[in-house]
């Protein structure tokens, strides 16, 4: 496969999985690009393996890590309130982004651990190679992350109402 019909192809779900990972839509923009800059360098040895797109993910995942490292020593801190505004009013938007900002408050490695889970679908084994870590470390983080979804759910449950 061609790198043009790789970024065709495969972009926009990267894209939409590291909106997931990062919380912010810009980020998740330069993530992608810089990931997909190194990729064209390395595009002969990357098509070569057996799955390329799980690569390109983990590239996505470290350098969201990394991001994350740089991102707090270089943001300006300031006190700024959580977005309450709905760009377009729609109930699954307002579920979408409550959501999104329980996610954004998980540790990053949680974070990454559950959306590896239950949005790339990965196993436990899948996860903890894409991590580097052990499968029983992906285990605690993503059962962590969950008691601490739940309890913020609990504590706030007029965030996230179901409509029927």
């Amino acid at each position: 496969m061609e790198f043009g019909e790789y970024v065709v192809g495969r972009r926009p779900a990267l894209m939409r999985f590291a909106t997931v990972l990062t919380c912010q839509a810009w980020l998740a923009e330069d993530i992608v690009s810089d990931v997909l800059g190194r990729a064209f360098e390395r595009w002969d040895r990357i098509s070569a393996m057996a799955e390329p797109h799980a690569y390109v993910r983990r590239m996505v995942v470290n350098e969201y890590l990394s991001w994350r490292r740089r991102l707090a020593r270089t943001t300006p801190r300031a006190e700024i309130g959580p977005d309450t505004s709905i760009g377009d009013g729609a109930d699954e938007r307002a579920r979408r982004d409550a959501l999104i900002d329980r996610l954004a408050r998980l540790p990053r490695r949680q974070r990454a651990a559950v959306v590896l889970r239950y949005y790339a679908g990965l196993t436990d084994a899948e996860i903890a190679v894409e991590l580097g870590c052990r499968v029983t470390t992906v285990r605690s983080q993503i059962s962590r992350a969950l008691a601490t979804l739940r309890l913020d759910l609990a504590a706030n449950p007029h965030t996230y109402q179901e409509t029927r």
